[in-house]
């Protein structure tokens, strides 16, 4: 079986899948620096159980990370415990199956481009994939199936603790949509600025994508709020929360021995 291993700046999902590819479990952590590959192992182990999972089922191993402080962890859990020895997304020799064209290719962030490349197999080009993580990405893929670049824009939440830590009334509030644009109160105002703002976001990055790319495009949402935002705007055709570990799935299966 194999494990994938998705670090992201907030969090880090672990998922196992069987040899014919099926998600046999998945599990998420906070990305976390300090945590040893002992700790890790603890941890993940014990979930596994759960699922009738045990360390011994598993013979390979996939990372992608954008935290470069966890990789010597992560792997040293992949060698020490699960006896394999990690494939790295960035590593020299790893075959993605996706072409960058970009001048700077080693610029972009492996989540980025194993989402592409999933993207890319199930839904075909072009393609604009929004990732709403801690950042909020929108990245675009041709009809070859090439990653052609994107945008970065503050992710949700980092919006709401910057509201509240640059300003002292300003509470956190929690992500909702709210029933109209004109808050009554300052956590409505909060709400509705932070919801439809990020709706106008959303709209206005995809028509000035599709008019500069000069075609129709598929857009696909991912990220844990993409089926909130999905239901508020037509934009958004549909949403996939498994983009990231079917890629590294493909990118494993196009580079295992």
């Amino acid at each position: 079986m194999l494990l994938a291993i998705d670090v992201g700046n907030t969090n880090t999902v672990f998922a196992v899948f069987a040899d014919d590819g099926t998600l046999k479990g998945e599990w998420r952590s906070a990305s976390d620096t300090k945590k040893t590959a002992d700790e890790l192992a603890v941890w993940l182990n014990s979930l596994m159980a759960m699922k009738k999972l045990s360390h011994k089922d598993i013979d390979a191993a996939i990372i992608a990370s954008v935290v470069p402080a966890m990789v010597f962890n992560l792997k040293k859990l992949c060698q020490v415990y699960f006896g394999c020895e990690a494939m790295v997304v960035g590593d020299e020799g790893l075959d993605l199956g996706i072409e960058v064209v970009l001048p700077n290719p080693e610029e972009v962030g492996a989540d980025r481009l194993v989402n592409g490349l999933a993207a890319s197999q199930k839904y075909h080009g072009p393609l604009i994939i929004i990732d709403f993580g801690t950042a909020t990405t929108f990245d675009v893929i041709d009809g070859d199936g090439r990653y052609l670049g994107g945008a970065i824009a503050p992710g949700i939440n980092l919006s709401i603790e910057a509201l509240h830590m640059a300003a002292a009334k300003l509470p956190r509030v929690a992500i909702k949509k709210p029933k109209k644009a004109i808050g009554t109160s300052t956590t409505e105002a909060m709400q509705s600025g932070i919801f439809w703002g990020y709706v106008g976001l959303i709209e206005g990055m995809v028509a000035r994508i599709m008019k500069e790319y000069g075609e129709r495009m598929k857009v696909i949402g991912t990220g844990g709020l993409a089926p909130l935002f999905a239901e508020a705007t037509t934009r958004i055709e549909t949403t996939d929360a498994d983009l990231t570990m079917q890629g590294l799935l493909a990118i494993y299966q196009r580079n295992k021995k």
